[in-house]
């Protein structure tokens, strides 16, 4: 039994040497690292014109203020359970540092410089982000990006240059910590959709209006919403199908994965043009790399590396046993490095598992003690993507006045809000101010407290926060005396509309959104009208 064990472990956790009955996987890997590199860059990128705004020192939601609070609260362990790097500091040189670290790791991750190491800054920097961001964070897609990003620590090949890294392939256990968040973002949203009881998936009907309901639609958007209703039904069960169905081929054979492999990619890459989901759908596109294998991309690349692989594998296969003490010294590394991998993969299996078990309508007793000790890295997650559909647009416009008669509005950079202006494709670039704001929408001020900080930011005109936005309709003179938050209700126009008016929204005004706050003459905010009536229900 234990040298089954032995066994078992080393098929795991040991590389995964190619055959031709099992060919390896190199150029599935050298693909997904790199993709993993751009995503990271989008990421790093897109916080540095937002960051000081979002949570600077005179931000939305200030990192220092939460920080205090957590220490507060949490003493010693607060270091466990908000894990962030800005515990040494959150001012607006450290947030700017934070991005530029993280940026220039992922530029080298894109270029395969020293992998491993570019993928454990990358981790630390968006993890501290992510900790410290508070209401601009936590959305799913930062959960995926985190996951892959650790589980890519044991995928990833050592040196400072490894190329394809023939000597060294991945273990199995990583890529099967990989292609089980692939399989759990599917059919985790599938169940998910079930579960939720939302009429609209078993009706069909759950796609007639999600091209314009969406947190940021596109233009290539509006025009799938002109198609019939027939093609929106049949999306709406292609989606359950690929969910609930045809992601269990990532469980068989070689050719079943490639079937599923050239499904699945034409349905994100769908999604990515008909919809802003930043870098979330670009995250599962490029996880499904990770179904195929060297033979099957080897079809695309020149013979002459695909001779140089098979040769250097086979030679890479034959061994003799140490010798030196420098060649024993790296074998007990080695096998240090399966144990730890081990019991990573095997924690975040555990929790994954455990997340996926919780959305059965079972009652399974699972220790609980796992899933909460690694909760706040984020690296093991449930993911559940438009369990419940939308099915109205509403839309937050701040406005501020001079003179309390006339609204002069805050234009954004990517929401949508001049109905005259196309919606835009900007993925993988996440907009996380204007991307938070549609999830306001669906709720109440209360329940989202940074629109009325954003109202007082605006009063002050702090420049991090006007930043935000796609101008300072006061930058030619004096600043607004009171600021308010309006709430509009949005639909995409039909095509007559569009061709006569030349317009691709319709709104109506519903009302106030947040309490309106002025600029006393001493300088003190004050609130002035608080809006008695809620956004319109679902």
């Amino acid at each position: 039994m234990l040298e089954w064990l032995r066994s078992a472990a080393k098929w795991l956790l040991a590389p995964e040497v190619a055959t031709e009955q099992q060919p390896g996987h190199l150029w599935p890997r050298w693909i997904f690292l790199r993709a993993l590199g751009a995503i990271y860059v989008s990421v790093f990128y897109s916080l540095l014109f937002q960051i000081k705004g979002l949570i600077g020192p005179a931000g939305i939601l200030p990192a220092q203020d939460y920080l205090q609070s957590a220490a507060v609260a949490l003493h010693g362990r607060r270091f466990w359970f908000v894990p962030t790097l800005l515990w040494l500091g959150s001012s607006d040189r450290a947030l700017m540092l934070l991005c530029w670290a993280g940026l220039l790791a992922a530029v080298l991750l894109a270029l395969n410089v020293w992998p491993r190491a570019m993928l454990m800054i990358c981790f630390a920097c968006f993890v501290s982000f992510v900790s410290a961001a508070q209401d601009f964070s936590g959305y799913q897609s930062d959960g995926m990006l985190l996951q892959a990003g650790f589980a890519s620590l044991f995928l990833a090949p050592a040196g400072l240059w490894p190329g394809l890294a023939l000597a060294r392939p991945p273990s199995r256990a990583s890529r099967i910590l990989l292609l089980w968040e692939w399989f759990s973002i599917y059919f985790e949203s599938g169940v998910a959709k079930i579960r939720s009881g939302d009429l609209s998936w078993r009706q069909l009907t759950a796609m007639d209006d999600y091209y314009q309901n969406g947190p940021l639609p596109t233009w290539i958007g509006w025009y799938v919403h002109q198609f019939p209703h027939w093609f929106h039904a049949a999306s709406a069960f292609l989606t359950l199908a690929i969910e609930l169905g045809l992601v269990w081929m990532v469980f068989l054979p070689r050719r079943w994965r490639i079937v599923c492999f050239c499904f699945v990619t034409p349905f994100e890459i769908g999604i990515i043009l008909t919809a802003n989901y930043c870098f979330l759908n670009y995250i599962v596109l490029s996880l499904g790399f990770l179904l195929l294998d060297d033979r099957a991309i080897e079809w695309l690349v020149p013979p002459r590396w695909r001779i140089a692989r098979v040769v250097e594998t086979a030679a890479s296969a034959e061994g003799d046993t140490p010798a030196t003490w420098r060649e024993r010294s790296r074998e007990r590394l080695a096998r240090l490095r399966m144990a730890l991998t081990g019991f990573c993969a095997g924690t975040v299996l555990y929790v994954a598992g455990a997340q996926l078990v919780g959305m059965l309508p079972v009652v399974v007793p699972i220790p609980e003690a796992p899933v909460v000790y690694v909760e706040p890295f984020r690296i093991a997650n449930r993911y559940g993507l438009f369990a419940v559909m939308t099915h109205s647009r509403y839309e937050i416009e701040f406005q501020g006045s001079r003179d309390r008669q006339s609204w002069s509005p805050y234009p954004f950079r990517y929401k949508p809000q001049d109905p005259a202006r196309a919606p835009g494709i900007f993925a993988p670039y996440q907009p996380r101010f204007d991307w938070n704001l549609w999830f306001a929408s669906l709720g109440t001020w209360r329940d989202n407290r940074f629109v009325l900080w954003t109202e007082e930011r605006l009063l002050r005109s702090e420049p991090d926060v006007l930043e935000l936005f796609a101008k300072n309709p006061f930058a030619d003179g004096p600043p607004p005396i009171e600021v308010r938050a309006v709430i509009y209700e949005y639909w995409f126009t039909n095509r007559k509309t569009r061709r006569e008016q030349g317009v691709w929204w319709r709104r109506q005004l519903l009302g106030d959104y947040a309490p309106t706050l002025e600029r006393e003459p001493n300088g003190r905010i004050g609130v002035i009208d608080v809006p008695l009536a809620e956004p319109m229900p679902e």
